[in-house]
Parts: C-alpha cells; structure tokens; sequence
C-alpha cells in the first residue's frame, strides 16, 4: 500500500466571505494543515487542486453572465486564476504539497482528476507514476468537487477514503447524499 493525500480546492472563494463560501472552510483549512502536521510520514505524496478559471468568459458556461446562477449548473463567478480568490485558504499550510492541479480553464470542473499539473500531466499519471493505490481525499466542498474527485479516484483504480472531518460542504442535505453515495460504492468514509 502507498497512500497519498489530495487536498480538493481549499481556496479563498470557497472559504468564508469569497464568491461561495462555505461555511466551516476556514476551519477545515487549518485542521487539514494539523492533520498534515501529525500525519505527513504517512503520505508518498500530497496533491492539491484549485479551481483555476479563465477570466473574461464564461468558462463554457460554468459561470452565470446572462442571469442568475442555479447554483446547479451555473455559478457565480469565482476562483479567477491570478486573483486572490483563486489562492489557497492561508490557514492551509501548502509546504508539503508536492503537486499542484489546476482545473476549470475555460470549462466547468468539478473533478481534481479532470485537471493538470504545472507540466501538464493528469492526476491520475502522476498518482501512477508514484505508484499511489490508496488515497486519502480532503477539502470542498463534499457535495461538489470532493465527491467528484472521490468518485474518480475510485474509477482511476485507487483505494479511496474521504477523511469527514476533513471535508466542509455547500448544504447538509446533498453533503449527507455525497456521504452516502460514498459508502454505497465503496469509498470509505473515517
């Protein structure tokens, strides 16, 4: 078993006072950076995503320019790259990530494993060039981009756990859905 981590879009637009925040973001940020603390021995790699999206269009319409967002399928703008929104949470100490994916680029992403890296390889090269087959997934939002990442991992080949007190989502309702969903097709939830 060699387990990694991925550290899903704990980003200033996603936190507390940004474009969606979530609430408990904040907190998640910096519980994620104590896990890391505690727990860094027990990772052969650490992997973050971040919504990284085109300013200047609607990203292929994930972004609601001509009425109001469905907070569905359409959503404010957000996670601009360059702009603070798109940074990571401060409270998220970012040392020991080794690899960093961008997402969205003009299209709507939900998924870290629909992103790439600075040297443009997919997540899932990279967690097979490490020889990852079990990997721990973090972050927001649950019931969006966590579980999507989660999902994939599963479908990549991963042994996939959802760390819960390491996740914060949009509403209890779909976040309990995503949990659910979780268990039913085999990724665990600690």
């Amino acid at each position: 078993m060699t387990r990694g981590l991925l550290i899903v879009d704990v980003q200033n637009d996603f936190t507390e006072g940004g474009a969606l925040g979530v609430d408990g973001g904040a907190a998640v940020a910096q519980r994620i950076s104590e896990h890391l603390a505690a727990h860094r021995d027990e990772y052969a790699l650490v992997a973050a995503s971040r919504d990284w999206h085109d300013g200047g269009n609607d990203n292929g319409g994930h972004f609601a320019t001509s009425a109001a967002p469905d907070f569905t399928v359409t959503w404010p703008v957000h996670c601009v790259a360059g702009t603070p929104g798109a940074e990571y949470h401060p409270a998220l100490d970012t040392s020991d990530i080794e690899v960093h994916v961008r997402k969205g680029q003009g299209k709507p992403a939900y998924s870290a494993f629909e992103g790439t890296t600075e040297d443009g390889r997919s997540l899932a090269e990279v967690l097979a060039e490490r020889g990852i087959t079990d990997l721990d997934v973090v972050g927001i939002a649950t019931d969006y981009c966590v579980r999507a990442s989660a999902l994939d991992a599963l479908e990549s080949g991963e042994r996939v756990r959802v760390l819960t007190d390491l996740v914060a989502g949009v509403a209890p309702e779909t976040s309990a859905a995503a949990l659910e969903e979780f268990r039913a097709v085999g990724v665990e939830t600690v």
